[in-house]
């Protein structure tokens, strides 16, 4: 039997256990032996889910044989614990659900989780740490940029390019562009559940309604 990568979840909120689920999906827990979660200001003793729940001092001192799966939904946390990370020498699993239907024409780069029940068609380029939670959509000629997080039920469709850091609420719906002219979602835009995207927009703002409309922009954030 192949060896098994040891992984720990940086993360002890709700989706770092929905990611600790996926990895005793068949595939996942073939692949890796999960020894529990990170979360910083931990104190020892503690367990989240029957798993022990490590500082990050005692981790990175202990477990330096492992990989690291950032189990955080904000991408702009998500971004400065993946170069912590880094700076330490942990490398990344891609962690992809068994459930998951997809093409052989989709490029999912490092770091990146895609849940139970989401649906990648063709010709689809997803960048590092991206989140593709549960039960999403993703249509033909996508590209999703880099700490990029997809809400559980989002559906993507066509020639839709979004940005490096954008997250996209609950159930929110991104209409089709064109080849020639995909629908933008710009860098660190959100999109609030349950909005229809039918245009792109701009980066660093906040969108939401049905038709979507620009509710705020932010400052540059970090």
């Amino acid at each position: 039997m192949a060896r098994r990568d040891k992984v720990a979840i940086y993360g002890a909120g709700g989706f770092a256990r929905e990611v600790a689920w996926l990895l005793s999906s068949v595939d996942a827990s073939e692949a890796y032996e999960f020894i529990g979660f990170v979360e910083d200001g931990a104190v020892g003793g503690r367990h989240l889910n029957g798993k022990p729940v490590f500082s990050w001092e005692r981790f990175s001192d202990t477990h330096r044989d492992s990989v690291v799966a950032i189990g955080v939904g904000s991408p702009q946390l998500r971004e400065q614990l993946a170069t912590k990370c880094s700076m330490f020498g942990f490398a990344f699993p891609t962690l992809i659900h068994d459930s998951v239907a997809m093409s052989d024409l989709v490029e999912i780069g490092t770091g990146s989780i895609v849940c139970c029940g989401t649906i990648l068609t063709v010709n689809i380029d997803i960048g590092s740490h991206v989140h593709i939670n549960l039960d999403c959509t993703i249509g033909h000629d996508v590209r999703i940029g880099d700490f990029a997080t997809l809400s559980p039920g989002v559906h993507v469709s066509g020639n839709v390019h979004i940005g490096r850091s954008a997250f996209i609420g609950t159930g929110a719906t991104i209409v089709n562009g064109t080849a020639s002219a995909p629908l933008i979602i710009g860098d660190g835009t959100v999109i609030a559940a349950g909005a229809c995207v039918t245009k792109s927009t701009e980066a660093q703002c906040l969108y939401a309604g049905v038709p979507a409309e620009l509710k705020k922009r932010y400052l540059e954030r970090k």
